[in-house]
């Protein structure tokens, strides 16, 4: 529950994901102006395709760069960006390459560009299309749904050729399950159970992560869902609710008073170390009834006792940075915090005897959470693309889960019985 301090000051909206298993199928589609969607599902800002750089990663964004993802009324440049074709040859450099005024000496009309007999982004060899693409007679490939729509997308207009065909007979036109023959081109559709994606892709769908009526457990019965949970919880009769047995949770969290404490209920309520004042990045070690906590902006992280004694404050670590998010990985006895200015996510012992960077080159990472029995290791960065992350608690086998919709993530929590993550974000 790191980085409770402060997140009363705002309003912001809840943002959660599935993150354990593939998260793909639960993120929403991706914004077709803004973003770019990967092969796998996922989104990325349409700045970084074809930047030479792989963002996504099945490394889609840098495939049949230049071509295959402007709209029909647009130039592709070479730098990946589109822009409309009526700024072609216009004496200004709108690609900002150079590649939109390359080829336009031979030309006489305003507006128009001289084709040249190869690609003159990516001269060595043309693309080979993928089963969802249409390969023109020149070799560039285009969406299959823009074959036969009475617009001619491949500059030889072999996409408008032999339409009286049916093209669910080729490839079953590219569509992962069924192909739909219409008078005019086709369609691509999915059994009832599966959802298409993009234009030619079918995923099952969670029934019980679409209808999230469960508190823990979903299980598929004859065709309905009945709900259940973990060993050591006991469900509530009344509100199906599942609740741990043993203690009563408990809530700690800072302010500008210091560190307080209150019930799950809010009856009762404590400030705890007042002389440690500010809001600031909370975790707790429950075995040894331990707090550990760093004030927003600073750099030196503090062990606390949850009964508030004043002798038990301890100086623990002085770190690189502010910590701007913290976290307890209870099994092995380690801190982990991440650093905007020093951008990482970094481990310590809790003894603040060693500690070192284990994550770097991230843009303003603001919060962490833990997932000791899994070995599971989450990051949010409110930086240039704000998303969410998730590594091995070494830092190994790194993945991108939420890239969209989401603008400054300042906050994370795990719902482990669930396999959910909760963000806040600063809107």
């Amino acid at each position: 529950m790191g980085n409770l301090g402060g997140l009363f000051l705002f309003l912001a909206p809840l943002i959660w994901c599935h993150v354990w298993g593939v998260a793909g199928h639960s993120l929403p589609a991706c914004h077709e102006q803004l973003e770019f969607r990967c092969s796998d599902g996922l989104c990325i800002p349409r700045s970084e395709v074809c930047d030479g750089h792989t963002d996504c990663k099945d490394g889609s964004d840098e495939h049949h760069c230049g071509h295959l993802w402007c709209k029909k009324d647009e130039f592709a440049c070479c730098n990946g960006r589109c822009i409309s074709s009526r700024f072609l040859c216009n004496g200004v450099d709108d690609c900002e390459d150079g590649s939109d005024e390359a080829f336009c000496q031979n030309c006489t009309t305003p507006g128009s560009f001289s084709c040249k007999p190869s690609d003159t982004c990516n001269p060595q060899t043309s693309p080979k299309c993928t089963s969802s693409e249409f390969q023109c007679g020149d070799g560039h490939c285009i969406r299959q749904n823009w074959r036969c729509d009475n617009s001619p997308d491949c500059s030889d207009g072999s996409d408008e050729d032999n339409c009286d065909q049916n093209e669910c007979e080729v490839n079953n036109g590219g569509c992962s399950h069924q192909c739909v023959d219409q008078k005019m081109g086709f369609h691509c559709d999915c059994p009832g159970n599966m959802r298409l994606v993009g234009d030619s892709h079918c995923e099952e769908v969670d029934t019980c992560l679409e209808n999230d009526v469960c508190d823990q457990l979903c299980v598929h019965i004859n065709g309905s869902l009945a709900c259940d949970c973990h060993e050591d919880y006991q469900m509530n009769p009344t509100t199906r609710e599942c609740k741990a047995k043993g203690n009563v949770a408990q809530l700690f969290f800072t302010s500008s008073k210091g560190m307080c404490w209150t019930s799950i209920a809010g009856t009762e309520y404590r400030e705890l170390a007042a002389h440690l004042q500010g809001p600031g990045p909370v975790a707790a070690l429950a075995s040894n009834r331990t707090l550990y906590w760093a004030r927003q902006g600073k750099g030196s992280i503090y062990r606390i006792s949850m009964d508030g004694k004043l002798q038990d404050s301890v100086l623990v670590l002085k770190v690189q940075g502010s910590v701007s998010g913290l976290a307890v990985d209870w099994v092995h006895h380690l801190l982990y915090w991440t650093s905007m200015e020093s951008g990482s996510v970094n481990v310590g012992l809790l003894d603040g005897s060693a500690q070192r960077r284990l994550i770097a080159r991230l843009d303003k990472p603001s919060a962490v959470a833990l997932d000791p029995l899994q070995g599971l290791l989450f990051w949010a960065q409110s930086g240039r693309p704000p998303k969410i992350e998730r590594a091995k608690l070494d830092g190994r086998d790194r993945m991108a889960l939420v890239t969209s919709l989401i603008l400054y993530p300042v906050a994370l929590s795990l719902d482990m019985p669930r396999q959910r993550c909760c963000t806040v974000d600063q809107d």
